[in-house]
């Protein structure tokens, strides 16, 4: 995704995102041309342009390769960008090139099973395809083998991919599933015909999902034919990022994507042009919906072009959740419970989004005329220089963040690769560093007007005003000259091995209670994460608190006796840190990341954010109606009626208990009749950090850390004592629910039980890794083989255990999306599956690949430091250290086949399953022969 659309997720509310989704060493920079000290080129290859760290090469095929060394870090990442989107599709064929994505991962010749492979080797993989490109990336351990391998399968891939027929008939499905998903979001869809209606001609009116029928009828031909065209050396770019050796990569590269032949046909030119709108369009949804939406479309210029960085700054001093336009216009009066605002990037001119969710029970059209006022209002209402600062600050901000983590880099790389160039990103920040109040103001007048609306009524006019869009730049002369800024500064070689760990971890605890954990290591731009825990209460204390508890945790960030929520996240931005505060009645967790110099202002910031909290009424007030509407958008949705259901089934608790499960309903109430003067009393009966654990991972000197926490933390009393509240197993008895959620074209099953099974039990290990065989991996699992790959029944289908380090309480969980015409066919399949884990067991191979894979995605996890920080904060917690990670993975690797299956079989029971479904199942019934 882009910055901007990585920003639109960040800041919208959690019922959006789904729908938001769907639709989309220190060196001088600009090394000149020429060969990189220290590298040698392979013959075929020539360097031709390298900025702030990353050196972009190209072989005789066309093949272009990005290497973007960063020792910090001990993974590496493989991303092959294809320059190949849904704009590329013709008549017929939407949803070819995100269909095509699903089938290069069925095989080749000779890397027959991918899924295995990408387990068997611990990658973090995934594929992804938008308006303007496709792509596919490895995270693995950085190691020559995992490296020879990776580079060898996109290679293999890129021109000897199996797109078999009986293939594209189980994945179709599959993807079918996948849509039928989308289906299921009123404001996903909302904002879709939105886009529909918006573009008349071009393509990217048409979702990346494609139309149902395109899906389900596509030729196998068409498909071979798309591939063969597209899936070529030069429309690639092969991006390899984190630990690795510069020259012997470059060479690996050489040798395995220098022999695939440089295609002898022409791309075609894509030379549709979307007209200039001439007039107010609108498109209205009409469905089974909870919540009320509101959606305006602006045409914009391509990413490329200058005014995207003042058009993207002028969205976010619109749009900020914390103190935009929208949010002062429409949530502080009322009119709405939350407001979003995204602008797309794209090779092409594309669209800016402003949009507001209004309760059902609300007025929408109050909402939508002052929706319309307000993003229309900079024709009227200048906007300030304080605004812009502001905005420019915190999206700096946000691509500081990226730029300090390779693998993240080296993904969003992708999207500006698909404007024109992956030097765009580094331009695009430059740039927005030098919006002016003036530029922002001339975008508004240029861009936001009523005739370049898509929402709203026709209305004939003698002389309309139209938006001319700008065509977009020649990237090559944009940037020809053009050097960057300095590369980050680079950190160490760091083993994320549990000895390591342990060796470089120090452990302490302070006078009053709170415990620390510091391990100091050298990152890329001086990166430190941090993460803090408080624990809370007693059982009998915390008696119908949670609602309170909930609420005090989130309202943390909305404001000091010091600062307001504006303030705080202005600061945050010019501090350059990402600080999460969310917790429960039970516990508060605190997560950080910043820069070593700022470090300290941060903590000192989020010491008054916890110690001396405002609770401000209005902020309170807009808190309640954010979660009333996402209550109530849930109430409709599949997934939160199953898992609801079967939480409360498994782990069932008396009303009032803080871990008793509500239904939505009674979320919703509590809700509603939560007071201002709970949620401080309760703050001030349990907060404190008498029993608290910080651990931080990163570039810090251990002695001031120690030093600072101690000034502002160590002397927080708790008022109320800490008793943890113990899990207890209770065995329940197998059950079977179904539940009707109307107009929803996707179900969800959940089957699962409860163990009375510790993570220090013998049988853990076992039954960890008989978990990664039958439900975990990446689409090689046994469930997503036979659900997914074979019978094409599910686009989401896997398992999940888990055990306490402290109850003796275990949990083993299938879960699975589906169109709701399959439901039986998926349980049969479901159920035999599991069955035949318990009975037979497993093979001696499945086992072997199984091991491989699950201790990499283990040392995977340990590689990212805000990650690592929250295991130290847990350890601290339970009394362990790594040494635990240490015998658990050694007793995993000494496993056999015997082992796992007499484990399963002592266990789990799968007569005792508990199994919910939701979906709309009667629609189902009514309308046979529409089954897989």
């Amino acid at each position: 995704m882009t910055e901007s659309t990585r920003r639109a997720l960040q800041a919208a509310p959690p019922a959006l995102l789904f729908a938001l989704i769907t639709l989309f060493s220190p060196a001088a920079s600009g090394q000149p041309a020429g060969k990189p000290e220290g590298v040698a080129l392979p013959a075929g290859v020539e360097q031709v342009n390298s900025i702030e760290g990353i050196t972009e090469y190209r072989l005789a095929n066309g093949l272009r390769v990005l290497l973007f060394p960063d020792p910090s870090r001990p993974t590496v990442t493989v991303n092959v960008t294809y320059l190949v989107g849904s704009r590329f599709e013709s008549y017929g064929e939407t949803g070819m090139a995100h269909l095509l994505e699903h089938m290069v991962f069925k095989g080749t010749p000779k890397h027959p099973n991918i899924p295995q492979e990408l387990t068997a080797h611990g990658a973090e993989p995934n594929g992804s395809t938008t308006d303007d490109r496709t792509n596919y990336f490895e995270v693995f351990a950085a190691t020559d083998e995992n490296l020879d391998w990776a580079l060898d399968l996109e290679a293999d891939r890129m021109v000897h991919s199996f797109i078999a027929k009986k293939d594209l008939d189980s994945e179709m499905t599959v993807v079918r599933n996948e849509y039928e998903m989308g289906e299921n979001n009123p404001a996903a869809v909302t904002i879709q015909r939105t886009t529909e209606a918006a573009f008349l001609w071009h393509n990217y009116g048409h979702p990346t999902i494609g139309a149902r029928s395109d899906i389900e009828n596509v030729p196998i031909e068409r498909l071979q034919a798309f591939y063969r065209k597209f899936y070529q050396p030069d429309n690639a770019v092969l991006l390899v990022a984190g630990k690795f050796d510069p020259a012997r990569t470059l060479g690996l590269i050489a040798r395995k994507f220098g022999p695939l032949a440089r295609p002898e046909r022409t791309l075609p030119a894509i030379y549709t042009v979307e007209p200039t709108q001439d007039g107010e369009r609108q498109v209205t949804v009409r469905r089974v919906g909870d919540a009320q939406l509101v959606v305006a479309a602006y045409h914009i210029p391509a990413g490329a072009h200058p005014d995207s960085a003042a058009v993207t700054v002028l969205t976010r001093v619109l749009g900020d959740r914390a103190a935009g336009r929208l949010r002062k216009a429409l949530v502080e009066t009322g009119k709405a419970a939350d407001i979003f605002a995204f602008d797309r990037e794209l090779h092409d001119p594309g669209l800016a989004f402003f949009g507001a969710r209004v309760r059902k029970d609300g007025a929408l059209e109050p909402a939508r005329q002052a929706l319309l006022d307000t993003v229309e209002a900079p024709h009227f209402a200048p906007v300030t220089g304080d605004e812009v600062e502001r905005a420019s600050a915190a999206l700096l901000k946000e691509i500081d963040v990226t730029l300090h983590s390779s693998t993240d880099l080296g993904l969003e790389l992708s999207e500006w690769l698909a404007q024109g160039d992956w030097r765009l990103f580094f331009l695009q920040r430059d740039r927005i560093g030098k919006v002016t109040p003036a530029d922002v103001q001339r975008v508004a007048a240029s861009y936001l007007k009523p005739t370049n609306r898509t929402v709203g009524l026709f209305i004939p006019e003698g002389k309309p005003e139209r938006a001319e869009i700008p065509a977009r730049p020649d990237t090559a002369a944009l940037l020809a000259g053009y050097k960057g800024q300095t590369a980050l500064a680079e950190g160490e070689a760091f083993d994320a091995s549990p000895a390591n760990i342990l060796a470089r971890t120090t452990i302490s605890e302070l006078p009053g209670g709170l415990k620390l954990a510091l391990l100091p290591k050298k990152t890329r731009g001086e990166s430190v994460a941090v993460h803090l825990s408080l624990h809370l209460g007693d059982e009998a204390g915390l008696q119908n608190q949670a609602t309170a508890g909930g609420f005090a945790a989130d309202m943390l960030m909305r404001g000091s006796r010091r600062h307001t929520r504006k303030q705080i996240e202005d600061e945050l931005a010019k501090l350059k840190a990402e600080v999460r505060i969310g917790g429960s009645a039970e516990q508060v967790g605190v997560s950080i990341q910043t820069v070593r110099a700022n470090l300290p202002a941060v903590l000192r910031l989020v010491a008054e954010v916890l110690r001396e909290p405002a609770f401000p009424a209005d902020e309170l007030e807009q808190l309640r109606q954010q979660q009333l509407v996402r209550l109530e958008a849930l109430r409709s949705d599949p997934q939160a009626v199953a898992v609801t259901s079967y939480r409360r089934h498994v782990a069932p608790r008396p009303k009032g208990h803080p871990q008793y499960v509500m239904t939505l309903e009674e979320r919703a109430a509590a809700v509603k009749a939560l007071t201002r003067e709970e949620v401080t009393n309760f703050y001030a009966r349990f907060y404190g950090a008498s029993r608290a654990e910080l651990a931080a991972v990163g570039d810090f000197a251990p002695k001031e850390l120690e030093g600072l926490v101690r000034e502002i933390l160590g002397s927080w009393k708790s008022p109320s004592p800490y008793q943890r509240i113990a899990d207890t197993y209770a065995a329940t008895p197998p059950a079977r629910e179904s539940f009707e959620t109307p107009d929803k074209a996707s179900a969800v099953l959940i089957a699962g039980l409860r163990m009375p099974l510790r993570d220090d039990d013998p049988d853990f290990p076992a039954l960890e890794l008989a978990n990664e065989i039958l439900g975990g991996g990446f689409l090689n699992s046994r469930l997503a083989t036979r659900i997914r790959q074979k019978d094409g029944l599910s686009y989401g289908i896997g398992s999940v255990l888990s055990a306490s380090a402290l109850d003796k309480v275990g949990d083993f969980m299938t879960f699975a999306a589906f169109a709701p015409q399959n439901a039986a066919k998926l349980e049969a399949d479901l159920h035999e599956e599991v069955d035949r884990a318990v009975k037979a067991g497993f093979t001696a191979e499945e086992v072997a690949a199984a091991k491989t894979g699950f201790l990499q995605q283990r040392q995977l996890q340990r590689a990212e430091d805000l990650q690592l920080a929250g295991t130290l904060a847990h350890y601290l917690f339970t009394g362990r250290t790594f040494q635990w990670d240490s015998d658990f993975e050694h007793r995993v690797a000494a496993l056999d086949a015997g082992e796992l299956g007499t484990a399963l079989r002592r266990q789990l029971d799968p007569a005792k399953l508990v199994i919910v479904r939701a979906g709309d199942f009667a629609h189902a019934a009514a309308t046979p022969g529409k089954s897989n």
